[in-house]
């Protein structure tokens, strides 16, 4: 059962890349949103922590669950001479996202008056989306960034 998902898996990603990355980039940003919020709810109901501080830590602790997944698995970049770099600069668009993430959860609540909880998901849903474009360029494999000169 096993290998004939394996198999169903190679065949799809071979003949649907694109489509295989975004399904991919889907399931990895499900985990860290599911770690998210499982730390937002944690922090804010359990230990009674303020919800933009929970928002704040939930929102750190996704990203090492992110990082790993979009690189290893989503983007399927296994190199360590560029991890430093990815690593810097998938933190510095993690911090931006965490001020869109910290600045939209707060006007959600303290002007919409939604419940944190459904702030929050609107607003990693747009950072979702503008995550995915700024990832295929820090996931982009040094043989594409190299220019080639046409015959």
């Amino acid at each position: 059962m096993i290998d004939t998902i394996k198999k169903t898996y190679a065949v799809l990603d071979e003949r649907h890349p694109t489509k295989v990355k975004i399904v991919r980039y889907l399931i990895s940003g499900g985990m860290a949103a599911f770690t998210d919020l499982l730390f937002l709810y944690i922090f804010t109901d359990i230990f009674g922590i303020w919800y933009i501080l929970s928002a704040i830590v939930a929102f750190l602790l996704s990203f090492l669950v992110s990082f790993s997944m979009q690189k290893y698995w989503t983007f399927k970049d296994h190199s360590s001479d560029r991890f430093r770099t990815q690593a810097v600069t998938y933190l510095f668009v993690t911090v931006t996202n965490l001020g869109i993430n910290t600045l939209g959860i707060f006007l959600f609540v303290q002007y919409v008056h939604l419940h944190y909880m459904i702030s929050q998901i609107i607003v990693s849903a747009f950072i979702a989306i503008e995550s995915f474009f700024v990832y295929q360029v820090v996931f982009k494999q040094r043989n594409d960034l190299t220019i080639t000169e046409n015959p």
